[in-house]
This record gives C-alpha cells, structure tokens and sequence, in this order.
C-alpha cells in the first residue's frame, strides 16, 4: 500500500487534478517526512497523526492510499510543485510566501515557532539578548519569515540545515555543537525526552495551526473535499481523539525524570530485558510495554516494597500474586511473570468493541485502580453524554471518584481516581520511548491481535543518522553527551 524511496522521482508524472479524476484513478498520492508528528513505521504498519488522517480521507473518497517518503521539506514543496503528488503533509503553518504557491486545509494541530538552547548557557530572554549569535533551522520551515526582519534588526543570523530534521537539530543542541536553535513546539514536544539538555527558550511569534498542502494546478475539489471532512472530524469529536492520542501524554517527563529514565534504560534494563521479552511473548504482549509497566512501578527495582504492601518489580499486592499463582513477590522473573500474566488478565476485562490503543489504556487504568472503579467512571462518562469508550473522555471523570457528590453515585464508590490517569500516561511516555530506542519482538502467537500501545517515531532520518540497534546495546542510539546522572530512585 505504500510507496517509500524515491521511485517516484523518476517515473514522476503529473498527477489528476479533481476528486472525480482521483476516484477514477483509485488512487491518492501523498508525499510526507519521516516524523513523529506525521508519519513513521510502528509495530503494526505505518501511523502518526497525518497519516492517521491521510488513510482515512482516502477510505472516505474510496481510494487506495500511496505515501512517498521525501527526504526533507524542500523536497515535498518541489514535488507539490510539479503536481506530481495530491497531497504534502510537512507540519509547517500557512506562512505567507506558501499562501501564494498551494492550497491548504488546517489540520488540527496548532504549533510555534520556538528558540531553544542548549541548558548550560544563560537563559535568553529574547532576540536581542542573542545578538550576535547564530540560530539554526531545518530548510524551508515556518521559522524564516518569522526571523527576516525581526533578527536582522536585533542583529543575529540564522543558518538553515537542509540535511537535518528537527530531532538532528536538537541532537546538536544537546551536544552543544549549536547553541541556539529555532523549532517547532510539537516537534519539541515530541522529542524533548531524548534531549533533557536542550531548553525552550521563548516563542517567535503567535502559534498557528499546520497545514495540509495542495498544489495550485488542482481545480480546488480536493482541498474543498478535505476541508469538508476535516470540519466532520472536528465535529464529531475524532480530532480531539487523535490529538490526545499522539500528543495527550508528552508532557510526564520533567528534566530530572528524563535523565534519570535514561540512566536506567542504560544500567537496570539489561538485567530484566530477558525476562520482559520472554513473559510478554507468553501472553501475547509487546515487551517494551510490560517494561514500562515495570518501569513506572518499581523503576525495576526487584526489591521495591510500599508502604501499604504491595512488593517486588511489578508492585504486586499478596491478593494478586496469589491470584495469578505467584509465590515469592521480590524474585524479579516471578514478578514480571506475575505483572504480565495480571495484565493480559485485566485486559481480557475491557471491552473487545474498544478498539486500540484506548482498550490497552483502559486497561491500564484498571490495572491500577481497579475494574470496577474504571466501570464508574465509564458510567459517569456516559452519564455526562460523553464516550465512555474512549480514553480521552474517560480519563476527565476518574478524578471525579475522588469527590464525594460524584463517588456516592457509583457502585464502587471513592477512588483516587487522579492516579490511574497519571499512571497511565506515564506508562505511555515511557513505552514512547522505549519503542523508539529498542527492536520488538515477534508476537509468540501472530493469529491473535498483540496488547500494544502507541509506538513513537521508530526509526527516522535524524540528523545524526541514527539507527535503531537490533539488540538493546543503547548506547549507538542515545543521543551523544546525554549527561545521565545517578538513580534518584
């Protein structure tokens, strides 16, 4: 279904410029980069939030969809250009000197253009406390327009990078090969975990929502068509639910905790990597998420013990380590065999109808507080005419068990609902990071649908050509000069 590489820019061809001409062609051309905002390779095929989009425009029109992967912004602007592709999605904003070349439809996400710097140098408070300095971009971003008058009165320079992607760029501003750069605050959002060095700085200008671009020979049918659906999308609640979806959890990892995760990836994951791999083919998980499961309960801590009992590497309560037939609590294989087989048990409890990756994080919830608190708060959600099969809405009502005039309602009564949702979004972040940085592994039973969550960008050009290692030896894939600190924890 996809076209990747360059073909296309040989056999290259104009491309029918109306939706009925598109129907009767049977298919829609789209040309995008490689990023977590728009389009990557994840364990279950090609996702991200554009794509999400692109596949079912194409469904909606009732044609194939065929992706091109360009190398860079400047190449999905020279291919619209020739009208050789329907489509570019290059998560850039309606800047002016676009305005006059394409058509465009707003997707959803809105973004600004921020200046960030690397966290040893002094804090700038503006341009002008940059003068004299050099700022660096990725070519043909919506950064330069915002800087041509602006920098030039404040007496800085930019120097534009046409061989990096965002992440390359924040890999040199971690390193400290460049001290200031500009980005776009979704591009920041997304990949400020794997660069805890890299600080935001201020924003240039007002944040705008990117755009879908289309090329100017069109008749306008398809930007027309687009933007009809894009309205229904909104109207009916779907945007939102993709926005969460790869946008809603990224904000779980402070300086100090993305240094410290980092540091256990490194030093504590090696000794558990085995195990998670093993009980998660057993029941039919993806392993990086049993081992964010592990992560946010002990930070694989075979030994960890709370306070109220629970114990070992995956927090288990004696009730349910006897349910699940689990003897000794702080062995570390016992554990994990424990969590995994826990959880495939919770998840089984969700609704089949509750398509992924909201039943994973339903489940999830109920691992921590519960199936039958979860189930009030489905109530509560429905009960509100709101979706009580979707995360998003659910995830607004579980607080609510914690407040005596909601809880008093329910079957189950108090909760302290806020901790299943921290609980699950961190998981989330942390499975991001772990499906960026370490290979899966082949389901043991490839019939059956695998308990999965979200993956993160799992391979992109960055800058720094990095590459996934096809074992968990990390240290070819962490950023360079990472600055990883002791455990807090």
């Amino acid at each position: 279904m996809f076209l990747l590489g360059a073909a296309l820019a040989l056999t290259g061809c104009s491309r029918p410029s109306t939706v009925q001409e598109i129907q009767n062609e049977g298919v829609l051309h789209v040309i995008t980069r490689v990023a977590p905002s728009m389009y990557f390779e994840g364990r279950e095929g090609a996702t991200g939030y554009d794509y999400e989009l692109a596949k079912r425009f194409a469904d909606e029109l009732g044609v194939q969809l065929q992706v091109r992967i360009a190398d860079d912004n400047t190449e999905i602007l020279s291919v619209l250009e020739r009208n050789y592709a329907h489509i570019g999605m290059a998560g850039v904003a309606l800047q002016p000197d676009l305005k006059n070349r394409y058509r465009s439809i707003p997707t959803g996400i809105q973004a600004q253009s921020v200046v960030v710097y690397n966290r040893d140098l002094e804090h700038p408070e503006s341009l002008e406390s940059l003068a004299g300095q050099t700022l660096h971009l990725v070519a043909d971003s919506d950064h330069e327009h915002l800087l041509d008058s602006a920098a030039s009165e404040a007496g800085i320079s930019w120097k534009v990078h046409p061989g990096l992607d965002a992440s390359g760029v924040l890999a040199r501003v971690e390193s400290g090969e460049f001290p200031y750069a500009v980005v776009s605050s979704n591009e920041l959002e997304l990949n400020q975990v794997f660069y805890p060095n890299v600080k935001e700085a201020f924003g240039l200008g007002k944040p705008r929502e990117l755009v879908w671009l289309f090329p100017k020979e069109q008749d306008g049918t398809l930007a027309q068509a687009a933007g009809q659906f894009f309205q229904r999308l909104k109207n009916d609640g779907v945007l939102a639910q993709l926005s969460e979806r790869f946008y809603g959890h990224l904000d779980r990892l402070n300086y100090v905790g993305a240094r410290t995760f980092m540091y256990h990836l490194e030093n504590r994951l090696p000794k558990y990597e085995k195990l998670f791999r093993d009980y998660a083919r057993d029941f039919n998980m993806d392993w990086r998420l049993l081992a964010a499961i592990g992560y946010q309960e002990s930070h694989w801590r075979p030994n960890a013990v709370s306070p109220t009992g629970v114990r070992g590497l995956m927090m288990l309560t004696r009730n349910t380590a006897n349910y699940v037939g689990i003897n000794n609590r702080l062995d570390a294989e016992e554990s994990i065999q424990g969590g995994a087989k826990y959880f495939q048990m919770v998840h089984d409890k969700i609704p089949e109808r509750i398509p992924e990756p909201d039943r994973t994080w339903f489940a999830l919830a109920s691992y921590n507080v519960g199936f039958g608190h979860l189930e009030d708060a489905r109530r509560l959600t429905e009960s509100a005419g709101k979706d009580p099969d979707r995360w998003m809405d659910v995830k607004e009502f579980l607080p609510l068990l914690a407040q005596k005039e909601y809880y008093t309602k329910t079957r189950y009564g108090f909760a302290r609902g806020q901790e299943p949702v921290i609980y699950v979004q961190n998981i989330r972040r942390y499975y991001d990071v772990l499906a960026r940085v370490l290979e899966p592994a082949a389901p043991a039973k490839p019939e059956q649908p695998q308990i999965v969550g979200i993956e993160p960008q799992a391979g992109s050009k960055s800058g720094n050509n990095a590459k996934k290692p096809a074992t968990s030896t990390l240290r070819a894939s962490l950023p360079k000069d990472l600055g990883l600190i002791p455990p807090t924890l």
